[in-house]
């Protein structure tokens, strides 16, 4: 039987505010042990930034990270899948759009994160990925 999004997401990801610095937001992210962290404004969805981004977007370019809002480098073109979906629409989704990780919104809010980890232990609890997604993160 399939599973639904709700089931296998992350509940309540890490999120900050548009004007959070990179310092706190990698903060945030070594703390948590995740590469990703939403954007919300007033409680909706406004953004996603990975460590990815602040390397490629504000550490390749000298940008000062104390000074350097998120808003500056998340993401704002997001793919979202919502919690009743089924956990395959999640996978599609990751392929068609070459990501690895989805907010779980309800309207416009998020209330999740669903990463291709959370879905390869649900497919395949045996599978290397899902051994490596199990492990806890190594900060």
């Amino acid at each position: 039987m399939s599973q639904r999004v709700n089931e296998v997401m992350t509940p309540v990801p890490v999120a900050v505010s548009p004007d959070t610095n990179l310092v706190e937001v990698g903060d945030l992210m070594r703390r948590h042990g995740i590469g990703d962290v939403l954007v919300v404004h007033d409680g909706r969805l406004l953004g996603l930034v990975t460590d990815r981004d602040i390397v490629v977007r504000a550490v390749a370019e000298h940008r000062d990270m104390a000074r350097t809002a998120v808003s500056d480098v998340c993401s704002t073109n997001m793919i979202t899948v919502e919690p009743a979906a089924d956990a395959e629409e999640a996978v599609r989704l990751m392929r068609a759009h070459a990501v690895r990780r989805l907010p779980v919104v309800d309207g416009d809010r998020p209330i999740g994160m669903v990463s291709i980890g959370d879905l390869a232990v649900q497919r395949d609890e045996r599978s290397a990925l899902a051994d490596i997604s199990a492990e806890p993160p190594n900060i």
